[in-house]
């Protein structure tokens, strides 16, 4: 096994900027989605690549331009004219030379402040004699691995709780997989989010502002600069008070409702003057009865879980704040979650817009400050360490205990047999049910067993079916391999269900090529998954992803 460095940052005399400010500009574009706090993550993380081909290469390159600190790349082979048409990090002078090294030269040069490194070994040797190689790394990424090889690897992975994305690409077909044993999502920053105004359910403070509007909707000047979302609390308190509910909940009450917000508008001989404030009252009205504070379905699952049911000395931050959670949800008679403390913007004076934010952030303060010592007493009791629970995590997670997610994979299986797992998982059932479907949605299904069959065949031919014939197409390798895949599918449990024909020719027709159209995108896709795993933002794939261009579908199975 042979390794090597791959150059160093370069220097100059010119005058430089502070290294925080210099991360700004040079990770600009990253920072306005994932932040600084993503971006730091990101700056701390080593990555492992196994296969530099132009899968491997793709993903990589990406996190090199992100910003990771530093990189390794292990590879056995060298190059050879193969890679010359399918890899965009290898030019033609590189002939013979090793290919981690290459690619490894190629990646330094688009961010010079990124480290890089390269060993010279095939990958599935290095997985089998020398497992604790990767435990320094924060990520690792098996490009190109057969399934034996991934399963080998997620088993070394996931021992050590380092994360491991699969990325492969076999002709026009392709697949990304996450595994990882249990990964905690704070900010999953979903498209679409309602900010947590408690418009029926406002505490003291909140309660007696809204009253106060009373008063001064009969003057013009101060009607104009109310924000809408007190309106909406007055409302809701006089409609409580009226209908014995706390919000309307037919489509005629909920039209009524609006009628009052419109009655607030006043009027100049007869005529309604529109009033900026109460036309956004009137079009964000749903927030009375689509607004809630108690915990989402997802959270109670979280609640319930055995990692926050019981936890231990060695629990993680996220399951002390989720055991935290849970206790102050009991503790407070609405059941309500912590305050996350944001509102939208609003057509309202300064001060009357200064004002309530003051009274929303105070009582998001408040609410943390609970949480928090709750957090304390919970990790004091499990034995765990205190000082792990930070103020900043804590106040993070009551931001977000709305859209607290955790991803857990299970064990890769050495054939790459489709786990069993429950209905409402995937797995082999969802496997069943795209495999029975009348659309493209089962050729690419077929596919996802294919692959797998193809290694099958690979272990016992030494090669992938179709590789030694060039653009014909052998009957009697695609009857073995129809064959071996109906095997594996009767192995997970699915019966009576074939697989088409003309889609096992298909992949005999490709032998086990790897061109570089698909692997870009299977290579971009799984960049983008090792950014939400380093940065723990946004949800990452739960299971593996299909992507067919021959229909240009794809598909997940969990």
């Amino acid at each position: 096994m042979a390794s090597a460095e791959a150059g160093s940052p370069s220097s100059s005399g010119a005058p430089t900027c502070s290294p925080a400010r210099e991360s700004r500009v040079r990770y600009d574009r990253g920072m306005r989605i994932w932040g600084a706090e993503g971006q730091d993550a990101l700056e701390r993380a080593s990555v492992c690549l196994l296969h530099a081909g132009p899968t491997g290469a793709e993903a990589l390159k990406n996190l090199v331009l992100g910003g990771i600190r530093s990189f390794t790349v292990v590879d056995g082979e060298r190059v050879g004219p193969q890679d010359l048409g399918n890899n965009f990090m290898i030019d033609q002078d590189a002939l013979g030379r090793p290919r981690a090294e290459v690619v490894t030269a190629s990646l330094k040069e688009l961010n010079e402040a990124v480290g890089g490194s390269y060993v010279v070994d095939e990958p599935a040797q290095l997985i089998s004699s020398n497992p604790s190689f990767f435990h320094e790394y924060d990520l690792v990424i098996g490009a190109q691995l057969r399934c034996s090889d991934a399963a080998a690897l997620d088993a070394v992975c996931r021992e050590r709780g380092i994360p491991l994305i699969l990325g492969r690409a076999y002709g026009l077909v392709g697949l990304v997989q996450v595994c990882v044993a249990e990964h905690c999502v704070v900010e999953s920053k979903p498209d679409n989010t309602i900010e947590d105004l408690r418009l029926t359910e406002p505490w003291p403070e909140l309660a007696e502002a809204a009253a106060q509007v009373d008063a001064g909707l009969l003057d013009d000047h101060v009607r104009g600069h109310v924000p809408y979302a007190l309106l909406l609390i007055r409302a809701a308190a006089a409609w409580a008070a009226t209908h014995g509910a706390p919000f309307p909940r037919t489509s005629a009450e909920k039209a009524d409702f609006k009628e009052g917000l419109r009655s607030l508008q006043r009027c100049i001989e007869g005529v309604p003057v529109e009033e900026e404030n109460i036309t956004e009252a009137i079009a964000n009205a749903h927030r009375v009865w689509s607004g809630s504070s108690a915990p989402t379905p997802e959270l109670v699952r979280l609640f319930q879980d055995e990692a926050c049911q019981h936890l231990r000395a060695g629990s993680s931050p996220f399951w002390i704040c989720v055991a935290a959670l849970s206790r102050f949800v009991a503790s407070n008679a609405a059941g309500a979650l912590p305050l996350e403390g944001n509102i939208p913007d609003m057509h309202a004076g300064s001060q009357e817009f200064l004002a309530l934010q003051r009274l929303y952030r105070a009582k998001a303060e408040a609410d943390a400050q609970e949480v928090e010592g709750l957090a304390h007493d919970v990790a004091g009791a499990a034995g765990a360490s205190v000082s792990r629970v930070t103020s900043a995590y804590v106040r993070s997670v009551c931001k977000n205990a709305r859209r607290l997610r955790v991803i857990r994979c299970p064990a890769l299986h050495p054939d790459g047999l489709p786990v069993r797992t429950e209905p409402e998982k995937g797995g082999t059932d969802a496997l069943r049910q795209a495999l029975a479907s009348e659309d493209a949605t089962a050729s690419t299904a077929a596919f996802s067993v294919l692959v797998p069959a193809a290694d099958r065949y690979y272990r016992t031919h030494q090669r992938f079916p179709g590789s030694l014939h060039g653009s014909e197409v052998p009957e009697g390798e695609v009857s073995q391999l129809h064959a071996i895949a109906q095997g594996l599918l009767a192995e997970s449990g699915i019966s009576g269900v074939h697989l088409p024909e003309d889609a096992t020719t298909e992949l005999v027709r490709w032998g086990g090529v790897e061109l570089h159209c698909v692997a870009a995108i299977i290579g971009s896709i799984a960049s983008q998954e090792a950014i939400k795993l380093l940065t723990g933002q946004f949800v990452p794939l739960a299971g593996t992803l299909f992507y067919s261009t021959v229909h240009a579908t794809s598909l997940l199975f969990a």
